[in-house]
């Protein structure tokens, strides 16, 4: 279709055209997924290091990262006063199942995370990819450079800019552990010391950690998704946890990142 910057007949029913499909449906919360655990996460990270795992903090918000959106959202798209817990029946955006992928010597549950969060194992493969700050988006091309996906991003602050460049992906981290140096951060405070954090989604990375050849640089999710494209970062490129771990399935080590403004 030619480019006129309408909104026309002709455009609406392109969009249109198909099986018309619900933007939202009714679920019934299981018990396997309301069991937990969950914890309450301490705001300072050596405090978060004592935790056996960096879970959810209740069942509404890992709710809500499995249908793509924030707890305030599920709150105000059900009736006031509706309750979370298994068996109860809940509105959420149409978000389909993904099944429990099989994974060869999947040690750290990345099967169970991708189901967790409603993202597919298969995706298409990614050539290169392309960090754009003024437009706060992360674009992912295919070896024809057609573009294939597009997620919001933080990209860096003013005390850790975005390294302008080209860089190379140097390998994934699915469910990483997130090993602490307070050295490395501006803003942390001097009583802080060195500490290994275990994964989970309310860790400071989220789920998924993707290297840079940029030192101490890379992709990766977020425990406060609400914050992604408002907030600022410490230089790294931050998505939702669900985003995340959908581009975690698209790249590999070798494949090339473009950072501009």
């Amino acid at each position: 279709m030619p480019v006129t910057g309408e909104y026309d007949a002709r455009t609406m029913n392109a969009l249109l055209e198909g099986e018309a499909r619900p933007t939202t449906w009714l679920v019934r919360i299981p018990a396997d997924f309301a069991r937990g655990p969950f914890f309450d996460i301490p705001r300072g990270l050596n405090e978060q290091a004592k935790l056996p795992a960096l879970t959810y903090r209740n069942l509404l918000e890992k709710l809500a990262e499995r249908f793509h959106t924030t707890p305030e959202t599920l709150l105000s798209i059900n009736p006031s006063g509706t309750k979370t817990g298994a068996g109860t029946v809940v509105r959420v955006p149409a978000i389909g199942n993904q099944p429990v992928a099989d994974i060869e010597g999947d040690e750290r549950g990345w099967g169970q995370t991708l189901a967790n969060l409603g993202v597919a194992k298969d995706q298409p493969q990614a050539d290169h990819l392309v960090v754009d700050k003024s437009e706060g988006l992360l674009k992912v091309y295919d070896a024809q450079s057609k573009l294939i996906a597009q997620f919001p991003v933080t990209t860096g602050s003013q005390h850790d800019p975005l390294p302008m460049g080209e860089w190379t992906i140097r390998g994934v981290s699915r469910n990483p552990d997130f090993h602490y140096n307070p050295d490395l951060f501006w803003d942390a405070s001097s009583k802080d010391q060195k500490a290994m954090l275990r994964p989970g989604p309310n860790g400071p990375v989220g789920v998924v950690w993707i290297d840079l050849s940029k030192e101490h640089y890379g992709i990766h999710g977020t425990p406060e998704p609400q914050t992604i494209g408002r907030t600022e970062s410490h230089g790294c490129i931050r998505l939702t946890n669900w985003d995340a771990v959908r581009l975690a399935q698209m790249v590999r080590s070798g494949v090339k990142a473009t950072f501009q403004a």
